[in-house]
Parts: C-alpha cells; structure tokens; sequence
C-alpha cells in the first residue's frame, strides 16, 4: 500500500489500516487522526508534521521513523517499536506509550505532558527540553538518557532507572521518585 492509497481510503471514511506493510511510505503532513495502524509496519516512514491525534499504533514497527513536529496527542503507542525514530518537537500529550522501546529515540523538544510512559525503554535517548509534566514513567529505563533542561515536574518516577542520565538544568519539583535509581546508583527512599 502507498501513500496516495492510503489517503484516499481515509478520504472515503476508511480508517483501519492494521497490519499494513507501509515500510518507508512518505506521509508527510497527512492527516490520519483517529487511524487505526495496530501492528503495521512503517519501518523508516516518514510521518512528519503528520496529524495523528488518537491514532492507533499498539504494536506496530516504527523504528528509524521521522516523527518530527506531528501531532499524536492521545495516540495510542502501546508496545510499539519507536526505536531511533525522531520525535523531535512531537506533541504527545497524554499519549499512552506503555511499554514501547524508544531506545535511541529523538524527543528533544518533545511535549510528553501527562502521557503514560510505564515500563518503556527509553535507553540513550534525547528527552534534552522534553515536557514530561506529570507523566507516568513508572518502570522505565532511562539508563543513559539525556534529560538536560527537562521539565519532569509533578511526574511519576517510581521505580525507574536514571542511571548514568543527564540531568543538568531539569526540574524536578514535586516529582515521585519512590525506589528510583539516581543517575549515580543510589536508590530513592
């Protein structure tokens, strides 16, 4: 399926394109919010400054992906494989990325406020200037991630792994850091 078959179907109202084969499809801009992709395959597309509020993507293969500047406000990322996509600038406030390997990944700038990151594997990747107001990273890895000028304010550190993560210039205020490794090791009480 390419692109321009993709949009058309959306056009006449079709919304369900999982498990679809769109390996290295160019979506640029295209607006697909409320899309269902579970387990679709997009290896290396590129989706940026695409509209994908609410879209569906549990499951699905989106490592290598260009995301940058879409939108997927309360899109449904759930086990996804984002490894070494670019994020960078994304909107994806209260998006549900519970259990995704974003490994690699590029968010710098991203705006992740009150999304829902429990048990994701965020190992080295750029959250440097991410919003991560009040986001739920119970669980996750965030070994040597960069989190430079962060804002993780009000959000939900339980359990998580900041071992060897830079936090230089990030906020912290009123963050829950219940048995959370520090970026030396240590424990939080």
């Amino acid at each position: 399926m390419n692109a321009q078959e993709i949009l058309a179907l959306y056009a006449t109202g079709h919304r369900d394109f999982s498990h679809a084969n769109l390996v290295e499809v160019c979506l640029v801009n295209a607006q697909l919010a409320g899309a269902k992709l579970v387990g679709a395959e997009l290896a290396n597309a590129n989706l940026s400054g695409a509209q994908l509020t609410e879209t569906r993507f549990d499951k699905a293969k989106l490592n290598q992906a260009k995301l940058s500047q879409t939108a997927l406000v309360q899109a449904c990322l759930t086990h996804a494989d984002l490894s070494g996509a670019d994020l960078s600038g994304a909107n994806l406030n209260a998006a549900n990325l519970s259990g995704a390997d974003l490994s690699g990944a590029d968010l710098s700038g991203a705006c992740l406020g009150g999304a829902e990151l429990q048990n994701a594997n965020l190992y080295q990747a750029d959250l440097s200037g991410v919003d991560l107001r009040c986001a739920d990273l119970t669980g996750a890895n965030l070994r040597d991630t960069d989190l430079s000028d962060a804002n993780l304010e009000g959000a939900y550190l339980g359990k998580a792994d900041l071992t060897g993560a830079t936090l230089t210039g990030g906020t912290l205020n009123k963050a829950q850091l219940d048995h959370t490794i520090l970026p030396d090791g240590t424990i939080a009480s």
